[in-house]
């Protein structure tokens, strides 16, 4: 379950957004580059909804991906929940200030700071002072991490953590927050959290394609996922934190979900869509804001309110600009970054890079990697991670997962979950004391601490 990774910012080669162009961009990262299996994105604006595939259903099954293709969405869930808090709140079910721990079973202590405890709105707003996951997080199988963890070891977690802040002070990514969230909500409406949706969300969108559990024909419209180097891998079943990331959907399905965000369409869910809309903050990230389930990027005098979601398999974006009325959505087989696609999409300020094929990657020395090690700042609240283990190599940035390096050369290295590219500098001893991160047309340097 993603946000952003490293650095989300605009690539250097702007492509023109005419029909044949947005066909050519996601070919350029189905073949071309071949960074993806598979892309479905779908377009929404004043002219209609038009949808764009593009790759196949999976390595080795050329079976062609269309609107109706199931894809893993993880934390546009996210948006879901939130969406689900503003229906109850407005229907006098639960207040958005009352505290979580009202909505959980007797006995389990939820951390507060004095007398300020956690509220249902801090955990929407992701200002909780939860982490990004829960300390006693341990799965047992790391290509499914989410399947067992019970609502016991989310009461456990939450019983012995100290939050190191007030909470509502801090902007901090948290999926336990968001999944705590959803959780909560369902007790209070005495249903699983997917039958909560179902009734609440999905069913009043129409949205027959979007679930959870699969049915057997929906099993044969998903599309399976791939880890970063095009390799299938397993799909992601979410227990106790499902409302931070465990839904499936379409295009065709998440562009109803987008119209009634815009308010295209009259839902009865128009006045929880507009609690979403209600208030939004800073994040602590230039030119990013965070409101109820949405995250808003103010860039180009506008705004774009979005979110994107990453799983083992899959990586998907979708949102909208209320001032022009478009949106979009794209989802992804392959754990590979469409962010940029989603946001040149709604907006083609948002500059989009035509991507090279990809690059071999040669093996580094040991030592060499450990020369690397280290945390590197490269803004005050933002900092990179190096991790060395055995032979290989990860980063890690600020409220984000660990991702591989891949070697290049002495002191150059790359990601393939995103278009990054990170220089090692060295002093005048020639030890290692900062990088550069290459994305997106962007150098930004960071000083190893």
């Amino acid at each position: 379950m993603k946000r952003f990774v490293l650095l989300l910012a605009a690539a250097a080669t702007l492509w023109a957004q005419g029909a044949e162009d947005t066909k050519a961009l996601l070919d350029n990262r189905t073949s071309e580059a071949a960074k993806a299996v598979g892309i479905v994105a779908g377009i929404l604006d004043s002219q209609g909804r038009t949808v764009y595939a593009s790759g196949r259903m999976a390595a080795g099954n050329a079976m062609p991906l269309d609107g109706d293709t199931i894809f893993e969405i993880g934390s546009i869930t996210k948006v879901f929940t939130s969406l689900l808090l503003a229906d109850m709140a407005g229907r006098g079910e639960v207040k958005l200030d009352d505290p979580v721990a009202k909505y959980l079973p007797a006995g389990v202590t939820v951390p507060a700071s004095g007398e300020r405890q956690i509220s249902l709105l801090d955990l929407s707003m992701q200002v909780s002072g939860l982490p990004r996951m829960p300390s006693n997080f341990k799965p047992t199988d790391p290509n499914n991490p989410f399947a067992d963890y019970t609502p016991s070891l989310l009461y456990e977690f939450l019983s012995n953590h100290k939050l190191a802040r007030l909470p509502g002070e801090k902007y901090e990514y948290s999926n336990v927050g968001v999944g705590l969230l959803g959780h909560a909500l369902a007790r209070r409406a005495g249903l699983s959290y997917e039958d909560l949706l179902k009734r609440r969300v999905l069913t009043p969108l129409g949205m027959t394609s979007t679930s959870i559990v699969l049915s057997e024909g929906q099993k044969r419209r998903l599309a399976p996922g791939h880890l970063p180097d095009l390799k299938p891998t397993a799909n992601w079943d979410l227990d106790s934190l499902a409302g931070a990331g465990a839904l499936r959907s379409t295009v065709n399905d998440m562009l109803k979900f987008l119209a009634a965000a815009m308010e295209l369409t009259d839902t009865p869910l128009k006045a929880a869509f507009a609690t979403l809309r209600s208030q939004h903050r800073p994040t602590g990230v230039k030119e990013l804001e965070i409101a109820l389930g949405w995250h808003v990027s103010t860039w180009f005098d506008g705004e774009v309110w979005w979110h994107n979601g990453g799983t083992g398999g899959y990586r998907t974006w979708a949102g909208f600009d209320p001032r022009t009325r478009r949106a979009a959505v794209v989802l992804c087989n392959t754990n590979f970054s469409v962010d940029d696609l989603g946001l040149h999409f709604v907006n083609a300020q948002y500059q989009v890079a035509k991507m090279a094929p990809p690059r071999s990657a040669v093996t580094l020395p040991r030592e060499l990697l450990s020369e690397y090690a280290g945390t590197y700042a490269l803004a005050p609240t933002f900092s990179i991670a190096i991790t060395a283990e055995g032979d290989r190599l990860y980063a890690q940035a600020t409220g984000q997962p660990k991702f591989e390096l891949f070697g290049e050369k002495k002191d150059e290295v790359f990601l393939r979950v995103v278009e990054a590219q990170i220089s090692f500098q060295r002093d005048a001893e020639g030890k290692v004391s900062g990088l550069v991160l290459h994305q997106g047309g962007r150098d930004t340097p960071g000083k190893k601490q």
